[in-house]
């Protein structure tokens, strides 16, 4: 499995930057727009669901589950950079990431921060 398929995070490019700290150094926040969440739930394939069963009894990594974690993760968080942006934001401070099992059926993965507009300090 290749970086892109396990790894995650924000596009260099975006026009809302994305941090999971207070503040950005070099930069004051001008307005605080509001708590921003971008949500998916996703299904279990069948497939990888026994493969993992497979995996689990002998150990290892269960890499279709990542796989499938990371996507659900990579959504989540352009979810919740449209709906900052959508707002008028051009960050999102305090970034965090919440997993739950939805009623035994899939993940629930929500990202979620404090959408905000910064402006260079000085």
């Amino acid at each position: 499995m290749g970086i892109e398929e396990y790894g995650g995070g924000q596009q260099t490019q975006s026009d809302v930057l994305v941090v999971t700290t207070n503040d950005v150094p070099g930069f004051h926040v001008k307005q605080v727009v509001g708590e921003v969440f971008g949500l998916t739930v996703r299904s279990r394939h069948l497939g990888s669901q026994i493969g993992a069963g497979l995996k689990s009894m002998i150990g290892g990594e269960l890499r279709g589950l990542t796989k499938t974690l990371v996507q659900t993760r990579n959504q989540a968080m352009e979810r919740l950079v449209e709906q900052a942006r959508a707002r008028g934001a051009n960050a999102v401070l305090m970034f965090r990431f919440d997993v739950t099992e939805a009623a035994d059926v899939g993940t629930e993965v929500c990202a979620y921060g404090t959408a905000v507009v910064l402006e260079p300090a000085g």
